[in-house]
């Protein structure tokens, strides 16, 4: 269950910011969250009504349990409306029904809170509309506007909102939040260091493709070192096939960067390294290799990289690059 101190460790400014607002009785009529996907902004505005409803919360946190934030949850909280885009844009007929459940008392109380998702994508109809609202709040009435465009919202609406900036998520946010989603450790891991960005990690995460381009990986490095008359066949065999597109082979070697990091991390006493699950496998390696060697390994992988984005055949990459590791 999402409270507050979880999604401070993703977000503490923001979070310090609404605490505050809660603490001093000074919340906005409407707020503006500004930031990449997978930031955090939904379960924030989320989390904020069921704040906001919750009258039995203690301090500031809401209680869970009541019919409120249980309703909440469920997504049928009668005066918690969600907007979403229809089709590619927010219709002005989406916020013509708002603006109609604008005019009803609260069902529950005389509260009320909108969250509008890709407030961006509005038409300037439907942006237009909005304006009413947002000149003239109702009392208990509070509007939250999620974007990862700011630059794209209508400067009348920008200038009428409380606007709060969320920061991209640490590569341990990431990473965490994937793991308290029921992602394998593992490739929590190591999608977190791909992408700051918590949607796509767990996309990637969750991918099969992504499990297997991990094995692969992980294999040819052990191939390099323990069966090295090997590493041309998978190569041809495993390698070239699952990396198909120049995106994945970028990511594929982004991988291996890895491999190689932790050695040096393994060699240097640090143990934040990226296959965990593989350490015991790297302490050993690890001790086979020198620094300078490490070094030159992970220099022929962003030469490689710098190849391949130059539109060099895959494959000739590939077994240059082995053949330059195999050195090793």
């Amino acid at each position: 269950m999402i409270d507050w101190n979880e999604l401070k460790k993703r977000q503490p400014t923001v979070v310090r910011m609404i605490m505050n607002s809660f603490h001093k009785d000074r919340l906005s009529h409407a707020y503006l969250f500004d930031g990449g996907a997978g930031t955090g902004k939904k379960d924030i505005a989320v989390h904020m009504a069921k704040t906001y409803f919750c009258q039995k919360r203690t301090n500031i946190e809401p209680c869970q349990d009541c019919k409120d934030c249980k309703r909440i949850d469920s997504g049928n909280h009668p005066d918690l409306h969600l907007i979403e885009p229809d089709g590619q844009s927010i219709k002005i007929d989406q916020i013509r029904k708002l603006q109609k459940e604008f005019s009803y008392l609260g069902v529950e109380s005389r509260k009320k809170v909108y969250i509008l998702n890709h407030s961006d994508r509005m038409t300037t109809q439907a942006a237009n509309s909005l304006l009413k609202f947002l000149e003239e709040p109702g009392q208990m009435t509070m509007a939250i506007l999620l974007t990862e465009q700011k630059q794209h919202i209508l400067s009348t609406i920008y200038s009428r909102c409380q606007v709060i900036t969320f920061r991209p998520l640490s590569t341990n946010g990431v990473e965490e939040a994937l793991v308290s989603e029921g992602v394998p450790p593992q490739l929590a891991k190591t999608a977190s260091q791909l992408t700051n960005d918590q949607r796509t990690a767990k996309e990637l995460a969750l991918d099969e493709w992504f499990a297997q381009a991990r094995a692969i990986v992980i294999q040819l490095t052990e191939e390099l070192k323990e069966r090295p008359h090997q590493v041309f066949l998978t190569i041809h065999d495993k390698w070239l096939p699952h990396f198909k597109d120049k995106s994945q082979q970028d990511m594929g070697l982004n991988l291996m960067l890895f491999w190689y990091k932790d050695l040096m991390k393994i060699q240097l006493q640090d143990n934040r390294i990226v296959y965990a699950d593989q350490k015991d496998k790297l302490e050993r390696y690890a001790l086979q290799f020198g620094r300078k060697k490490i070094s030159q390994h992970m220099m022929a992988i962003l030469d490689a990289k710098r190849r391949l984005s130059a539109n060099t055949n895959p494959q000739f990459v590939m077994e240059q690059l082995v053949l330059r590791l195999r050195e090793g």
